[in-house]
Order: structure tokens, then C-alpha cells, then sequence
């Protein structure tokens, strides 16, 4: 599903009169997660999931090319475990 897809299923779902007030929305809740996720570091959604700041630590790698090592800094991304309720209807 891509996001012309989500947001068509939004305003079926969510009972909006037109599909930009269904885009409006779903551009709010993404907001709302990232600045929840920025601030604390993790959003929960009771029955659907988690969103959560995941670190990696720094670590030696090597350069595919050369073999030589190199330094891979530490790093950030956001990860997400599903809840309960989504788990049941996959």
C-alpha cells in the first residue's frame, strides 16, 4: 500500500467528506509519532504497536573495495514491534 492508497483507505474508514481531509489527518498522525518519537523515544499505540529509537553501537567494518577497516560511528533509526491486535490479524 503506498500513501495515495492509505490515505483513500483513511477517508473510507474515517468517514471523511473529501480525500484531502483524510490526507490532512493522516499527515497530523504521522506528525504527532515523529514529534512523540523525537521527544521520548518511543510512541505506543495500545493494539497496534510500538515505535521506538534504536541504537547501534559504533563498530569496525571493512571497506568492500580495499579490505582495509574502517569506523562505523554510532547510529540511530526508529523501529517498530507490533502490538497484540495487529499480530492477530496478520
Amino acid at each position: 500500500m503506498n500513501k495515495a492508497q492509505l490515505v483513500a483507505a483513511v477517508q473510507r474508514h474515517g468517514g471523511f467528506a473529501s480525500r484531502g481531509e483524510a490526507a490532512d489527518a493522516l499527515e497530523a498522525v504521522v506528525a504527532a509519532i515523529s514529534d512523540g518519537i523525537e521527544a521520548d523515544g518511543r510512541v505506543q499505540v495500545v493494539g497496534f504497536g510500538t515505535f521506538a529509537v534504536r541504537s547501534r553501537a559504533a563498530r569496525t567494518g571493512r571497506n568492500p573495495r580495499t579490505g582495509d577497516p574502517i569506523r562505523i560511528e554510532t547510529s540511530h533509526s526508529v523501529g517498530f514491534k507490533a502490538g497484540k491486535g495487529l499480530k492477530s490479524r496478520i
